[in-house]
């Protein structure tokens, strides 16, 4: 619908344009960057930053030979405004709808402004007559009219005038709103974010529904031009933490970026720490709470996920149901979810810090159980753990990359036969594997992806710790984790913000989720001007008896 070139009547242009052999063959992407990473500073670049020349022959030539030389998908195409000026529209297929541009640009133009006088088809009185269906802008250099274009909109020169006129009129296909996959509720809204920035902020929007809500916007990526997005509540977050996460995205300088994970690597505050540092979610329910608490979002344009910060090491086990459900539901499944987590990461180790070094810890009907499994087994705990804990990794990545209809029984049906194949083989122990199995299990529990493969990282070696020094390595690498949070931050908030430092306000909202009239205050660890977010007193009162 949006792709199919626009009929206009022709004005044929001729003339010509003198340009230095140094901007021959360069890209439009090339010059919106002066002197982008990868790419040197050409005579384009200058010629970019020129006045548009009111000569209609001479702009088309530069377009097109120049500008846009071999550039497929750029139209460029002659109209006479008004049936009476020469006009030039150029536009990207695919990225301007057609049928908007028909109707809200051309027709206007060719049809409506036919009894217009001359005065009335400059583009400055044209950007007051009505036309487009968003915003119109008026542009005075080559490189205003090459960034419209390339970012979807339509630009017209009309001839005799050194300026363009840039209207709204993006189209081309992008994915509905869906439920995200990745983050699945029994109870709560069914959208999400999807890669268009404009359609995910506003559904930020209507979620929080005031002029409070601040969205800063920058463009990042010298070749990819990527809209980027900054988005807090004024009043509520701090204005310190706001002002350092500014800073940190004004000084990022890269080529291209193309996905949220992108803007992330550059503005945590420990790149080498396994934990992250900045949470990512897809749905706008979740991504308003945390702007309701006092923290900011960060989107881009091309990617459906949404970053926010500052967080703390408890909301990596937290999920949008915690605060649907009644909070004693919520509270058993938020700390069903930190035992489970917990168990992931410490009982693989464990297990072989005591198979290989602490025996008489078990029972002695449960250890002869476990020594009469492993009588067969050539190799000790360590490595039996290692080699059965890689193997499920490589079958849980294996069941992602494959396609949806077979990945999950791959997955499923891959671990029960080679965990059967080398049990019966003698390779492996059977207590192995159910020890294996349960971590796996346990992984699966943490809600946040990238807050769970930290935990799988460590497992590693923490195993290692424990089958080299027994429990005291494991207590070793307990303290080492426990240090680092400690000294971990995201923002400059602590990461075990609530228990260090300890503040009885957090604390209803770590381990355990107080019912909503007993959470009067925000989180105090982000440090936010306004902390009270509802009325004290709001405890439902059982109606007095009417005997």
């Amino acid at each position: 619908m949006g792709n199919r070139p626009l009929r206009l009547p022709c004005h044929a242009p001729a003339g010509a344009v003198r340009i230095t052999a140094a901007t021959q063959g360069k890209t439009a992407t090339e010059a919106l960057c002066r002197g982008g990473f990868g790419v040197q500073a050409t005579g384009l670049d200058e010629l970019l930053d020129q006045a548009l020349p009111p000569v209609l022959t001479e702009a088309r030539r530069t377009l097109e030979q120049h500008i846009f030389k071999d550039c497929a998908d750029i139209v460029v195409q002659s109209m006479l405004v008004g049936g009476r000026v020469g006009g030039l529209l150029v536009y990207t297929r695919g990225l301007a709808d057609a049928d908007l541009m028909a109707d809200n640009v051309v027709r206007p133009l060719l049809f409506e402004l036919a009894e217009a006088p001359l005065s009335d088809l400059s583009p400055e009185r044209l950007s007051g007559a009505g036309l487009g269906s968003g915003s119109v802008a008026v542009g005075q250099t080559y490189k205003d009219a090459a960034v419209a274009v390339l970012d979807g909109k339509a630009a017209l020169l009309v001839d005799g005038y050194g300026q363009c006129l840039t209207f709204d009129v993006k189209g081309g296909k992008r994915r509905s709103v869906e439920e995200p996959p990745s983050e699945v509720v029994v109870r709560g809204p069914r959208e999400g974010f999807n890669e268009d920035l404009s359609t995910s902020v506003s559904l930020l929007r209507l979620k929080l529904r005031t002029p409070r809500l601040k969205a800063i916007q920058w463009r990042m990526g010298a070749q990819t031009q990527t809209r980027v997005m900054l988005l807090y509540l004024e009043g509520v977050a701090d204005s310190e933490v706001i002002a350092e996460a500014r800073r940190r995205l004004e000084a990022i300088e890269i080529d291209g970026v193309l996905e949220s994970g992108y803007i992330e690597s550059f503005i945590e505050d420990l790149p080498w720490s396994p934990f992250p540092q900045l949470l990512n979610s897809e749905r706008p329910d979740t991504v308003a709470a945390q702007l309701l608490e006092g923290r900011f979002a960060i989107m881009i344009d091309g990617s459906p996920f949404a970053l926010y910060a500052p967080v703390t090491f408890w909301q990596i086990f937290q999920t949008p149901e915690d605060y649907y459900e009644r909070f004693l539901i919520g509270s058993f499944l938020r700390s069903l979810r930190l035992v489970f987590g917990m168990i992931s990461l410490f009982l693989p180790a464990l297990y072989v810090a005591v198979i290989t070094f602490h025996q008489d810890m078990l029972p002695t009907s449960l250890m002869l159980s476990i020594a009469s499994a492993r009588e067969a087994i050539p190799f000790p705990a360590l490595v039996e753990a290692t080699m059965m804990e890689l193997s499920f990794e490589g079958l849980r990545e294996a069941g992602v990359r494959l396609p949806k209809t077979v990945g999950q029984a791959v997955s499923i049906l891959g671990a029960l036969v080679i965990g059967q194949a080398a049990v019966e083989a003698g390779i492996v122990s059977a207590p192995m594997v159910i020890i294996v199995s349960l971590t796996g299990i346990a992984s699966f529990t943490v809600p946040h992806f990238n807050g769970a493969i930290s935990l799988r990282l460590l497992r590693f070696p923490l195993m290692l710790l424990g089958g080299t020094f027994g429990l005291v390595g494991i207590a070793l690498g307990a303290l080492w984790i426990g240090i680092h949070l400690c000294w971990l931050r995201s923002f400059g908030v602590p990461y075990l913000s609530g228990v260090a430092p300890f503040r009885a306000s957090d604390a209803k909202d770590l381990l355990i989720r107080a019912p909503w009239w007993a959470m009067v205050r925000r989180p105090g660890g982000l440090g936010g001007a306004n902390r009270r977010r509802m009325g004290r007193g709001q405890k439902p009162q059982a109606p007095s008896s009417r005997r």
